[in-house]
C-alpha cells in the first residue's frame, strides 16, 4: 500500500496527496517519511541525467579536441611533438573556458587566462629577493640574487609577452627568476597595463616610463647604469625594441648596453612572406591568431581581420615604401625551402586601411623605424625558431641592423616553435630542450 501512497503523492500533488496521507496513517507520522521518499525517488531520477549530461559533455570537449588536434601542423623538425600537442591543448581549453565566462560576463577572457596559468608557474624562490615597486606610476616587480656581488651588479629591464593582451607579471617571473640566478643581475619584470581595456599604445609607453625611471635610478638598486640591457619575447621583444628606439636620443638618459629579442614580430606590412605562409598551422601561434592578437592590441576590440591577412589593408604606395625593407626577395634562400608561393598584392580595401593605419606606425612595426634611429641601437641578440610565424621577421629586423652597422648576435633554433621559452623552468611543462638553448641566452647576458 505505502507505494501506491508515494505514487498519488507524486501524482496528484500535495491537496489530494497530502488527503491521502492523512487518511491513511495519520499526518504527523507519516508524512515526514514520504516527503523523504519523494526526495529520494527525484534524486534517483536526477542522478542518471546528471551523469548523461556530463557525458555527453565529455564527449562534445573530447571531440571538439579531436577536430582541433586534426588542424594541427606539426612538422617532422619538430622534437616531442606529443608535448607541444599536450601545451597547445592546454592554451586552448583555457581560452575556451574563458570565453564562456566572458559570455557570462564573469571574467574577461584575456585576464582569466592569466589567472589561471599564473597560478601554475609562480613559486617561491630561496635563492632571490623579491620586491614590488611604483616606477613613475608603473608596478614593477625586483629580483635580487642573494650572493654578495664584488661591485655594482648588471641590470636586466624585461618586457613580458602575451600581444600586449595578456601576460605581465606571471608571464615574466619565471624568466626573471632564472635570468636573475643564471646571470647574477639585477631583473625587473614591468607590469604594464594591458589592451583591450587599455590598447596601443599604453602598454608600450608604460614600459618606456619605467625603463627611462631604472635608467635614471639604477644605482639605487646597486646597478651599474651602463650595463643595462633589455629582454623580451614575442610582443615584449617588440616593445623592448620600441624602448630601445624611443630612448635612444634622450640625452638625459644612460643608454641600454644591449638588447635581447627572442622571436618578436617587427613588422604589420606583409603577413604572406616565407614564414607566414610555411608556419601558419604550427602551434603555438597561428597566423590567424596572430594578427587577431594585433589587431585587438591596436584597436581595442575585435574587426574582420580577413583583409589584413590578405595583404589588403595598406595601399600600394605604402607598400612600396617600405618594400626595401620589408620583401620576400630579402629573405634568405634557406628559409625558403619547405616551401613559398610569392603572393601579387591584393586589391586595396579603403575602409580598412582606415581601421588600422597605425600599423605601419614605428612604434607598433619597429622594423620601419628610419636610418637614423636604427643606427643608434646597442648590440643585438635575437634568437629565431624555425616553425614560428614570426621568423621572417626577425631575419628582416637582423638584417637592417647589420646594414646599419649595429652589432647582432643571431642564434637559430632548427626544431623550435613559438613559446617555446614560456614554461621555462616549470617541471613537467618545460620544453625538454630548452634550457639547451637558452643556455646562448644567458651566455649573451653574462659578457655584457
Amino acid at each position: 500500500m505505502g507505494w501506491q501512497l508515494v505514487i498519488s503523492f507524486l501524482l496528484n500533488g500535495e491537496t489530494q496527496g497530502v488527503q491521502n496521507l492523512r487518511n491513511h496513517q495519520g499526518e504527523r507520522r507519516v508524512l515526514p517519511c514520504l516527503l523523504v521518499k519523494r526526495m529520494a525517488f527525484l534524486v534517483s531520477l536526477g542522478m542518471p541525467v546528471l551523469y548523461a549530461s556530463l557525458l555527453a559533455l565529455f564527449l562534445v570537449v573530447a571531440w571538439a579536441i579531436y577536430q582541433d588536434q586534426r588542424r594541427l601542423d606539426i612538422p617532422a623538425g619538430i622534437k616531442y611533438p606529443v608535448r607541444l600537442r599536450v601545451l597547445h591543448t592546454l592554451l586552448k581549453l583555457g581560452g575556451f573556458v574563458g570565453l564562456i565566462l566572458e559570455k557570462l560576463s564573469i571574467q574577461n577572457q584575456y585576464r582569466f587566462i592569466d589567472k589561471a596559468i599564473g597560478l601554475i608557474i609562480t613559486k617561491r624562490s630561496s635563492t632571490l629577493t623579491i620586491k614590488d615597486f611604483d616606477f613613475d606610476g608603473v608596478p614593477v616587480r625586483v629580483y635580487w640574487p642573494k650572493t654578495t656581488p664584488s661591485g655594482m651588479r648588471r641590470g636586466v629591464v624585461l618586457v613580458p609577452g602575451g600581444g600586449g593582451i595578456m601576460g605581465n607579471i606571471w608571464l615574466g617571473d619565471p624568466l626573471c627568476r632564472y635570468i636573475a640566478k643564471e646571470t647574477d643581475s639585477v631583473t625587473v619584470n614591468i607590469a604594464f597595463r594591458l589592451a583591450p581595456q587599455h590598447p596601443f599604445p599604453i602598454p608600450v609607453m608604460d614600459c618606456c616610463t619605467a625603463t627611462a625611471h631604472f635608467l635614471k635610478n639604477a644605482s639605487d638598486y646597486g646597478v651599474d647604469p651602463n650595463r643595462i640591457a633589455l629582454y623580451g619575447e614575442c610582443s615584449g621583444g617588440t616593445f623592448a625594441t620600441v624602448v630601445c628606439q624611443q630612448l635612444a636620443a634622450r640625452p638625459d638618459l644612460p643608454k641600454p648596453c644591449a638588447q635581447v629579442l627572442l622571436y618578436p614580430y617587427f613588422q604589420a606590412v606583409d603577413f604572406n612572406l616565407p614564414s607566414y605562409q610555411q608556419n601558419q598551422a604550427v602551434p603555438m601561434l597561428f597566423k590567424k591568431r596572430a594578427v587577431q592578437l594585433g589587431t585587438v592590441y591596436l584597436k581595442g576590440k575585435r574587426f574582420n581581420i580577413e583583409p589584413v591577412m590578405r595583404n589588403a589593408h595598406l595601399p600600394k604606395h605604402v607598400w612600396m615604401k617600405y618594400r626595401k625593407w620589408v620583401s620576400h626577395d630579402l629573405i634568405p634562400e634557406r628559409f625558403k625551402g619547405r616551401g613559398y608561393v610569392p603572393m601579387e598584392w591584393p586589391e586595396f580595401i579603403p575602409d580598412v586601411y582606415e581601421q588600422c593605419k597605425e600599423l605601419i606606425n614605428p612604434m607598433f612595426s619597429p622594423l620601419l623605424s628610419e636610418d637614423d634611429v636604427i643606427r643608434q641601437l646597442p648590440k643585438t641578440f635575437i634568437l629565431t625558431c624555425e616553425y614560428d610565424v614570426f621568423r621572417d621577421d626577425c631575419l628582416l629586423y637582423k638584417k637592417r641592423l647589420e646594414d646599419n652597422g649595429v652589432p647582432v648576435t643571431w642564434y637559430h633554433v632548427e626544431e623550435g616553435f613559438h613559446c617555446m621559452t614560456v614554461w621555462l623552468d616549470t617541471p613537467l611543462l618545460e620544453y625538454p630542450t630548452l634550457k639547451m638553448h637558452f643556455r646562448h641566452v644567458t651566455d649573451f647576458i653574462n659578457s655584457i
